[in-house]
């Protein structure tokens, strides 16, 4: 049987998404028989705090995913540092538009979707909580913020069981996932960092040796060896100043 016209441009355009296994998949396995019980209108209004880019309008119709929304928002979802598209998958972005549904927003800030091994790694240095085999390496995780009722929209993630939910109320952002059902939740202060590479935006204050000294403080992990090093050359100037 021929192929539609659809059919060519569904499964060309989810090549570019997914990778060739998926094209044949869609052709080998039934086409869009694939979407049987999500093959409904859906839509998102996205913008991305880093790069300004912005996605709004449907991204799937009754027959499944729209080949050129799904083009569209695999270059927004990009990894911006690296101007790197990952793969995309759709149930990915259904948990993102029924969250926003839920939460009675209109549309969402992206902060983080698709990340290079590279970028990945990089952010671990400075971001608490970066897992070495993140979901957004695989292209199913998206970071969001809401203008308000962010903690409510956390919670409402939570009891849909779609997948991961991490939720950060001091970064004012949640992370979604389509992989295993988990949560988490990370409260760890923040500070500015503006000019650091990463759009200016509100990063975990993951390790601050002079402060921790000043204050007393410990954190909410435990430390590499050469955190310790770090803390204890801090400690001993704290006390070469002050005399305590």
């Amino acid at each position: 049987m021929q192929l539609k016209r659809r059919d060519l441009l569904l499964a060309a355009g989810l090549t570019l998404v997914f990778g060739s296994s998926a094209s044949a998949r869609i052709l080998i396995e039934g086409g869009h028989s694939m979407f049987p019980s999500t093959s409904k209108p859906r839509r998102l209004s996205l913008r991305h705090a880093h790069t300004g880019e912005s996605f709004t309008g449907p991204y799937r119709d009754e027959l499944g995913p729209l080949p050129d929304a799904m083009i569209d928002l695999s270059h927004l979802l990009r990894d911006h540092h690296e101007d790197v598209r990952g793969p995309l998958f759709v149930e990915t972005l259904d948990f993102l538009a029924d969250v926003i549904d839920n939460s009675g927003h209109p549309r969402a800030t992206i902060l983080s979707g698709y990340r290079t091994k590279k970028t990945n790694e990089m952010l671990a240095t400075r971001i608490f909580g970066v897992a070495e085999k993140s979901q957004h390496i695989a292209g199913r995780a998206i970071d969001i913020t809401l203008d308000s009722k962010l903690k409510t929209a956390a919670g409402l993630a939570k009891k849909m069981s779609r997948g991961g939910v991490g939720w950060y109320p001091d970064n004012h952002f949640i992370h979604l996932d389509s992989g295993p059902v988990r949560h988490w939740t990370i409260d760890i202060p923040v500070k500015s960092k503006a000019g650091s590479g990463s759009g200016g935006g509100r990063v975990h204050d993951v390790f601050q040796p002079a402060r921790i000294a000043e204050s007393g403080e410990a954190l909410k992990r435990p430390l590499t060896v050469q955190e310790r090093l770090q803390l204890q050359r801090a400690v001993a100037k704290r006390q070469a100043i002050t005399g305590r």
